[in-house]
């Protein structure tokens, strides 16, 4: 791709998106907006200069067609990096395609994820080998063989062996860490099968193409591991934009620390007992070595749970909770006795292949990593435990990616573009760049071009129950009730906790029985799949949707689908988050105020994308609801409000529930 002059490329950018533009040409349904041309010309500035540009861009502003034009245009090889492989596939498979289409521009795109996402062609054999006739099947169970049959059937046609090819395959199906490989357990260049390995072409495709989408996660678990390809892959190209950008600081600080987790152990004693049993039965006593790291895994998990044995969804844990105890000290102990007597086993048989090798280095590092656990951490970082229901994760990180990214972008001078529809609350959008080191970044503010004064309202209940209060969720419940009988569904309710959404799911449906309205449906988060649940919600309008982080962002419902979104208390940080703590301490020590720089900064960046649900077209129209008095009385309520949209503010809930029977009147 041949690279234009400054100006150049500034016109040819304004030509793409003016009204008779190729654009329009290709969309009927195309809109001219000046913000839209605004970000564009800002990114085209930034891969000309090169700089690095964060730019926040509310929602309707158009932001990944306004980046990825000028890029397309100004010829630059690029990487994209987007959250999720969800939307990975969608700037791959939809945006991109468009884009090259309409601007008739030859340009080679390339899509790179995580090799757990592909077939491992040598992991496949070794698990049809473990199942096959006169085999102790090693395989969870019998669904597990049935998915086997039709991944195998695939694997015979597929070119690229990404496994979200593979019709109705749930990516939580026990099977995938079967068929895929790790870090940990690949093979390398003494694989078998190297020579038609999925990953490797797709990293080989991905070095000759001019775009190449990648996520958060992949990136950051190249900086930390030079794994994924990214480590030459970086140094190659002239810009790196990355979308949902508020998202970076997460993902980084999950990847760049050192993590040990029930799940890596039990892995490893999966493969440990398929391997053996496969490959040099009859020589040491695999069945014996496996259930003791088996056992060791599962004490860790269970010192890690500490009270909590029943745990719904995944959060973390302060450190001191649970390090100091016995439990969790002779847990360790045992996973690295356990580790050290495989190593001990696999060295009788290390020359049978290289897979017993890459076993033996596994053993080590996972009797490593539960020695150091039981050490000290090192300066700088912080500890904390990821709990879920199914496994402890302990984890050992930065407090952010300030140092890791200055060091990256350090290296190689080229355009750095980040967006996002909420980066923070202030012009210099500190809460982002402070946390990433991009201080010395242009920075752009585009606000939404959609009428919200004219077509969205804002409803802060001031005589309402304390989030802190017991009678809060009941609150909570029958205004949702009253709200969503008004307007006849049409409504999400979105907790901020997991453990109120089926307390106030439960008392909701209560709420519309009594008011009348049985015929209103309830869905609630992890009664089905989160795609199944929203294509029920939009499907059928009389319904409210209760749900809690995972519908907050990414969640695009347009139209009269959804015109209520009600969200139960202000989302601040939970105090006891071992990260939060750790940021709250380091502000301290700066003699800064940790509530204005941590806790609202936090808060307001949540709550735009938890109000970001409600207006995703020019003619949508809804109603806000923020259930916690704190935003009317509180002054930082000031703060709060101003970093939403500018809706009209209702004072009374009769005038709220007069506002939706308005719109459910016009439906």
């Amino acid at each position: 791709m041949s690279a234009p002059v400054e100006s150049t490329l500034a016109d040819a950018v304004a030509s793409a998106f003016a009204v008779d533009g190729p654009l329009a040409r290709a969309d009927p349904g195309y809109v001219e907006r000046e913000v839209q041309q605004r970000f564009a010309q800002a990114v085209a500035q930034a891969l000309m200069a090169p700089h690095a540009l964060v730019a926040e861009a509310g929602t309707g502003v158009g932001k990944t067609f306004a980046y990825l034009v000028p890029l397309l245009l100004s010829g630059r090889r690029a990487l994209v990096s987007t959250a999720t492989k969800s939307l990975q596939d969608q700037l791959f498979l939809r945006d991109l395609p468009r884009l090259v289409e309409a601007l008739g521009i030859p340009v080679q795109l390339a899509l790179l994820k995580g090799r757990g996402s592909y077939l491992c062609l040598h992991r496949l054999e070794q698990a049809r080998q473990g199942s096959g006739p006169g085999q102790v099947s090693v395989l969870p169970d019998r669904q597990a063989l049935r998915t086997l049959a039709r991944i195998e059937s695939w694997a015979q046609t597929t070119r690229t062996g990404d496994l979200a090819e593979v019709v109705a395959l749930d990516e939580r199906s026990a099977l995938i860490p079967w068929v895929t490989s790790t870090r940990e357990n690949c093979l390398g260049s003494e694989c078998p099968k190297f020579g038609a390995c999925h990953v490797v072409r797709a990293r080989r495709e991905a070095m000759l193409a001019d775009v190449v989408v990648v996520n958060h996660h992949l990136f950051f678990a190249d900086m930390a591991l030079r794994d994924t390809g990214m480590a030459e892959l970086l140094p190659s190209v002239d810009a790196a934009i990355f979308d949902e950008a508020h998202q970076l600081v997460e993902a980084g600080v999950q990847f760049l620390g050192t993590t040990l987790g029930s799940s890596q152990a039990l892995d490893f004693a999966r493969d440990l007992l398929a391997l053996g049993l496969q490959q040099a039965r009859g020589l040491v006593d695999w069945q014996a070595l496996a259930a003791q790291c088996e056992r060791g895994a599962r004490e860790l998990r269970l010192a890690a749970h500490g009270p909590l044995r029943d745990v719904r969804g995944s959060f973390k844990l302060r450190w001191d909770e649970r390090a100091a105890s016995a439990e969790f000290e002779a847990a360790l102990r045992t996973l690295a006795d356990a580790c050290q007597a495989a190593d001990a086993g696999l060295e009788v048989v290390i020359d049978a292949g290289p897979d017993f090798a890459k076993l033996q280095e596994r053993a080590r590092t996972l009797a490593h990593l539960a020695e150091s656990f039981g050490r000290e951490a090192a300066e700088g970082q912080v500890r904390w435990i990821d709990v879920s229901p199914q496994q402890a994760r302990l984890v050992e990180s930065p407090l952010d990616i300030r140092e890791m990214l200055s060091e990256t972008r350090a290296r190689a001078e080229k355009a750095w573009i980040f967006t996002s529809a909420t980066l923070g609350d202030d012009d210099a959008l500190t809460w982002f760049t402070e946390a990433t080191g991009l201080e010395d970044a242009h920075k752009l503010r585009l606000g939404s071009p959609f009428d919200y004064a004219a077509h969205a309202r804002l409803f802060v209940p001031a005589r309402f129950p304390k989030p802190n209060e017991a009678g809060h969720p009941a609150a909570v419940a029958e205004l949702a009730a009253r709200c969503a009988a008004a307007l006849g569904g049409r409504t999400f309710v979105l907790t901020t906790t997991l453990r109120a959404m089926p307390l106030v799911a439960e008392m909701l449906r209560a709420g519309l029985d009594a008011a009348g309205c049985e015929h209103i449906d309830v869905l609630v988060q992890g009664q089905q799949p989160k795609r199944a649940l929203l294509q029920r919600f939009v499907e059928r309008p009389a319904s409210v949707l209760v749900g809690s982080q995972s519908f907050w962002e990414g969640i695009d419902v347009p139209g009269d689908a959804l015109q209520c979104v009600l969200i139960d208390k202000l989302p601040f940080p939970p105090p006891n988050d071992p990260l939060v703590e750790a940021r709250v301490k380091r502000l301290q020590a700066r003699g800064e105020s940790p509530f204005e720089a941590c806790f609202v900064a936090e808060a307001a960046v949540s709550l735009k994308q938890g109000a970001g649900r409600l207006i995703r077209s020019e003619t949508d129209r809804g109603l806000l609801v923020i259930c916690d008095p704190r935003m009317a009385r509180m002054p930082y309520g000031k703060r709060l409000r101003a970093a939403l949209p500018p809706m009209g503010l209702l004072a009374e809930e009769d005038a709220a529930i007069d506002w939706l029977r308005h719109l459910a009147h016009d439906h």
